[in-house]
């Protein structure tokens, strides 16, 4: 089992498959991480160069089919993630891509959150208004992901606090932070703005 500093205990996942994933931005290796049988696993691409010793270089990315997948321009997702593989796969370390689509509450109700933001609710009240948390993502999979890889000190690929916070409470040493900023266009402005302004991120102006 694997206990979070805030004390939650988590099933211990299994590696579920590995196999090697050439793509633009250089040679992976892709793993699937869950439960025997989990249809829907967690995913981690690991670079192909070997990184310099010291803390590794780490993604953590929540899904998001409608930015990773079709080029969604309402949000900085799928850019992020292109940005992410393009550096791992320059200087070694390891994505984590976690099935948490919508901030955890699913592309059924996150499509449902879009119509709202249509309406003049930000990206954080759009799922408060349906019965959602703000932000319902667990970092606690991929802490235990990184650690069963041999990994406890990280530098983190992201803008968002709460990234560098969930993983440190659950035993990953997250060292220092890379700044992610991509796909800033003028249809995401405002779901930046909400970001940052509400949320913290650490983003430019």
């Amino acid at each position: 089992m694997f206990e979070s500093g805030a004390g939650a205990t988590f099933a211990k996942m299994q590696k579920l498959v590995e196999a090697r994933l050439p793509i633009a931005h250089g040679g992976f290796t892709v793993m699937a991480f869950g439960e025997a049988g989990d249809r829907f696993p967690h995913i981690v691409l690991r670079g192909e160069r070997s990184p310099a010793s010291g803390p590794v270089d780490v993604r953590i990315h929540s899904e998001c089919m409608t930015g990773d997948v079709f080029g969604s321009l309402r949000c900085d997702c799928g850019a992020q993630l292109d940005a992410a593989l393009a550096h791992i796969g320059e200087h070694g370390g390891l994505l984590v891509y976690l099935r948490q689509e919508g901030r955890g509450i699913g592309i059924v109700e996150k499509l449902k959150a879009y119509n709202l933001q249509d309406e003049g609710l930000d990206t954080f009240a759009a799922n408060t208004a349906l019965g959602h948390p703000e932000d319902g993502r667990d970092y606690a999979p991929a802490a235990e992901i990184l650690v069963s890889l041999g990994v406890t000190r990280v530098r983190l690929l992201t803008n968002n606090p709460e990234k560098v916070l969930g993983l440190r409470s659950c035993g990953v040493d997250v060292e220092s932070r890379l700044p992610i900023e991509a796909g800033k266009n003028p249809e995401n402005d405002a779901y930046l703005r909400a970001k940052k302004v509400l949320s913290g991120h650490f983003l430019a102006d």
